[in-house]
Order: C-alpha cells, then structure tokens, then sequence
C-alpha cells in the first residue's frame, strides 16, 4: 500500500525546469501547473504519466488532451509548454520523471539504444493496455519513493532504482513501436499558424529572419500576430526564433560541427550575439557545451 509521505512531490507552484540531480528525478505533481506555461526546452528526457484526472500540453505545433493513463514522452531540445484550461486540470495528478541522455546510456550498458522511445514516431502521447499500463506505473512509483519499503539502505534504494529504471524503459521502448498504442493522428490538434511559423523558420535558418517576415507567413498584421503569438505560445516571435537557432546549434555541435560554422549556419549575425545567448540558456560557452559532448 503506498504511503503519502513515501512518494517525491513537485508543487504545483514549483516552476524550476531544471535537474539537481545528475542523472534523473521523478516527481508526483498535483493541480494545474503555475508554471510551464510558456514554451521552453531540455538538454534531458522528460517523461510524464497521468496518474489521475486530465492535463494539456502543447510540442511545438501539436496540442495533447491526456487522460488518466496516457504517457507522454518530450524529447531533448522540443519546445513545449503546458496548455491551461481553467478548472479542468486542477484535480490532476501525474509523475513527472527527467532523465539524461547518459544515464540511459548507461543502463543501455552498450546494447539497445533506451533513448530511442523518445524519438521517431509521429506523436509523443501513448496510452497502453491496462497490463502495460499498470508495470510501468508500478515501476514510476518505485522511482517516486524517497526510500524502500523493504529497507532504509540509501545505497541499496539507488541500486534497485537503477534496475527499475532498466526494467521500465527496456519496456518503454518495446512498447512504443508498436504503432497501436500511438495517439492517432485525428486525437491531436495543431496549430496552423506555429506549424507555418516554425517550418518557415527550420527552412530559412541560416539566413536573417524578422518579424515582418513571420507575420507575413502568417498572413496577419505585424501587430496582431505579435499577439496572438504570444498568447498561444507564451513567449515572443523573436525569443522563439532565437530559441529554434539555438537548439540547431546544440544539435550542430555534439555533432562535431565548429563553433564559428555553427552560429552561421543557425543564422546568428556574430559571434557576440550566438555567445551571450547559448551561455544565458545553457550556462556555457558554445566550445564548452561541444567538449562535454565529444569526450
């Protein structure tokens, strides 16, 4: 029988979208969210499960309606951002859990690649058959509790918490090839004008971009589509755009790209401005971030 004061919980106030932990965290987080409520993004795995009620959340251009029971599964470097509805969530319950990509590697050991679930299919949201369903919650809740049942061991608690990760996306990963458990394509929503705004600007990243521009695309006034982009995203056009150049840029340089060709081809004007926006994001400098992940 779980315990209340067992399980690890996140406020539903709590707005920090950031790890302490250098390897992964799970959470239990109730009601509708204070924050998220704008877009942002990952270098770590974000995998979230709908233990009670219902939650909404926006992956660029594609909206969810979860239920009790849908996993949904958010990959590295992909803006999202929870998609309020009032009075509908505020019964909601779910288990938030962050993981890094070296940490699945880890428990990979060398073999299946376990970040693959998070990756390659045309939706992020899945729901399971009820056996299914049932393990990997089982599984969640372990991960969830500050200690065993079975003992007060710190370092045997961390031990079993590797096995269950192990075990639960070695499932994860099994589970999600399987193209019926997928949300349908008719079960989401888009939004026409982030779909047209963000293809533009995948499409022209290397070059200069303005606002004009984007509300051009949009086939709106410059003005009004300053707002409604806001309203619907959470953030600026322009921190948008800055944003969709930046998460180019990490992809670029973990993939050996230099620095100097890097901020040309995601459309920086120079070197100045792509340093003071990957350290203000990132926290590092452009030739730090690629060391990390070329050695």
């Amino acid at each position: 029988m779980r315990l209340e004061n067992e399980i690890r919980r996140m406020e539903a106030s709590d707005e920090r979208q950031y790890m302490m932990n250098e390897d992964y965290e799970v959470y239990e987080k109730q009601g509708a969210p204070l924050g998220a409520v704008a877009f942002h993004y990952h270098n770590f795995y974000e995998l979230l499960y709908v233990l009670e009620g219902e939650y909404s959340s926006m992956i660029e251009d594609k909206s969810y309606a979860l239920k009790k029971g849908d996993f949904l599964l958010i990959d590295m470097n992909r803006m999202h951002k929870y998609q309020y509805e009032e009075g509908k969530h505020d019964s909601s319950k779910r288990i938030i859990l962050w993981i890094t990509p070296q940490m699945l590697e880890s428990l990979g050991n060398g073999g299946p690649d376990l970040s693959a679930c998070f990756r390659g299919h045309e939706t992020y949201a899945f729901h399971f058959p009820i056996y299914y369903e049932e393990l990997l919650q089982g599984y969640l809740l372990k991960l969830a509790m500050t200690k065993m049942q079975e003992s007060g061991d710190a370092e045997m608690k961390k031990l079993m918490d590797r096995g269950v990760l192990t075990l639960f996306f070695t499932y994860l990963n099994v589970l999600c090839e399987k193209g019926e458990y997928r949300f349908a394509e008719g079960v989401l929503e888009r939004d026409p004008m982030v779909e047209q705004v963000s293809d533009y600007i995948d499409r022209h990243l290397a070059e200069k971009i303005t606002v004009d521009d984007l509300a051009k695309v949009a086939h709106m006034s410059k003005y009004y589509f300053l707002r409604k982009f806001k309203d619907i995203t959470g953030m600026t056009a322009h921190s948008f755009l800055i944003n969709k150049r930046l998460i180019h840029a990490c992809e670029l340089l973990k993939n050996g790209e230099g620095v100097t060709e890097t901020y040309q081809m995601c459309g920086f004007a120079d070197y100045t401005s792509f340093l003071r926006n990957f350290r203000e994001t990132y926290g590092v400098a452009p030739g730090k971030y690629k060391e990390y992940y070329q050695a």
